[in-house]
């Protein structure tokens, strides 16, 4: 089903008509079973984030305000809040330790999946596997697309807006009016609240403030809320996704507005097609730089002892991001190369323990940062990769680069690789019978029959510790 402008129709109809009347046998099996891996993935670093400071302090605030037990669960913490707040604080949590997927709205999972999650607690039927897949798949798309209006990563991001927060909204909002069922006029009126809720800036990354994580928690709690409203009668802005004043596109890209992206290839080109999943704890523009180092020790198996000097050759953009070197807070090292390279070879990985405070004091790892340096290239464009050096004390020296980091659709994780990564940050949260269980009853999620009481419970277990991650 290919959709095109019809005159007379808003953007945001045809867009709520594809929420709520695609048929599921429409979604390819492709997307489904890519879906049951970003749902897993997404899952998993949710209930890791459990453990995070962020998820902690803001669970604390919700408390101290007045929120007490509700209908949806609290991922890896054995409580309840009201849905809409279980969708702020397992967003935030999926994004507290850089372990979601990415390259959908920026993070798409961390945003729908938590607010499709706790959609099923409130909706009053039973949801299946399958449909909850289909509405992450379409979530996923609808997340997307406002980001490619406004002319894709490069330029909203490079203006300063996180799309995670400014985009993902409306994908969370997609999916929860899938799963509850609105009408096509209701999930347009979602779609326009959705816009009141759109925002994140990257002026964290100057000192690694936690804001970041909360973006995709915001993002996720604004797209329920603005499906639970719209449920409820209240309007939002059928124009939206207009070239008029006050739309987004005329709001946030200005001068790079693609306006025809919203409904180009609407169900052909499924936009969960282009996500990757992460395999390392860091920001994904990091990622590039670890794989080529990886490549090369694989190849020629030397140590971080042996190594001389890193040498990255990198664009401004992700430079200017990702060429820092602080260490404090975890979040600033995660948006750092030079840790991300120096933990990797110090430890052997870029996962998340690489990450805990001790690690980033190991002044082995102080050492190896200060051997990598970088030629920026203004000639690279804003989301090309870098080239890295490596020349080991002997002189000896190799290039690499790694066009597509590991993770992508077109490089992707071995289902062994995904599990070995879930069971590895779940495990942090629940014993290793549970999280076994929940892998199986997640990889087989086509053949669940009530999504509540088969996944939702699994994730409403008792944590085996509540204590936080060394961050």
């Amino acid at each position: 089903m290919t959709e095109t402008a019809v005159p007379n129709v808003l953007k945001s109809e045809v867009l709520a008509r594809f929420v709520m009347e695609t048929p599921s046998e429409a979604v390819p099996d492709a997307m489904v079973k890519k879906a049951v891996r970003h749902i897993l993935d997404s899952i998993g670093a949710g209930v890791a984030g459990a453990v995070s400071v962020e998820a902690q302090r803001l669970t604390a605030v919700l408390r101290e305000e007045g929120e007490g037990p509700g209908r949806a669960t609290l991922w890896g913490r054995g409580e309840t809040m009201t849905p809409v707040n279980a969708a702020l604080v397992n967003g935030t949590a999926s994004h507290a330790f850089e372990l979601d997927d990415t390259g959908g709205c920026d993070h798409s999972g961390a945003v729908v999946v938590p607010a499709a999650v706790a959609a099923v607690e409130l909706a009053d039927r039973p949801v299946t596997g399958r449909e909850f897949i289909d509405a992450v798949v379409i979530g996923y798309d609808v997340a997307r697309r406002p980001l490619e209006a406004c002319g894709a990563y490069e330029p909203h991001n490079g203006a300063g807006f996180h799309s995670t927060g400014t985009c993902g909204t409306f994908g969370a909002a997609a999916a929860a009016a899938r799963i509850l069922g609105l009408s096509v006029r209701e999930t347009q009126n979602a779609l326009g609240l959705a816009s009141s809720f759109s925002s994140g800036l990257w002026c964290c990354v100057h000192d690694g403030a936690q804001s970041k994580r909360m973006h995709a928690g915001h993002a996720a709690w604004g797209g329920l809320m603005s499906a639970v409203l719209a449920r409820r009668g209240f309007t939002g802005p059928t124009h939206v996704f207009e070239e008029v004043w006050g739309g987004f596109n005329h709001s946030f890209a200005p001068t790079s507005s693609d306006p025809d992206a919203y409904l180009r290839e609407l169900g052909e080109n499924w936009k969960l097609g282009r996500v990757s999943i992460k395999p390392h704890a860091s920001c994904r523009s990091t990622h590039a730089a670890i794989d080529a180092v990886d490549n090369l020790r694989a190849a020629h198996g030397f140590t971080a002892d042996d190594v001389e000097e890193v040498h990255v050759i990198i664009n401004p953009f992700v430079y200017g991001m990702c060429g820092h070197a602080t260490l404090h807070p975890m979040n600033s090292a995660q948006l750092s190369i030079p840790y991300s390279v120096a933990a990797d070879l110090v430890f052997g990985s870029a996962g998340l323990p690489s990450f805990a405070r001790a690690r980033r004091e190991d002044p082995r790892v102080a050492a190896m940062m200060a051997r990598v340096r970088f030629t920026v290239d203004k000639s690279q464009k804003d989301d090309d990769e870098p080239i890295v050096e490596v020349t080991l004390k002997d002189g000896r020296s190799w290039r690499e680069h790694v066009p597509m980091p590991l993770g992508a659709p077109t490089n992707p994780v071995t289902d062994e690789a995904l599990l070995r990564k879930f069971r590895g940050v779940v495990g942090m949260v629940f014993t290793e019978e549970e999280t076994e269980e929940l892998a199986r009853t997640l990889m087989a999620l086509e053949e669940v029959s009530d999504f509540r009481t088969e996944v939702a419970s699994l994730l409403a277990r008792e944590p085996r510790t509540r204590e936080q991650f060394d961050a």
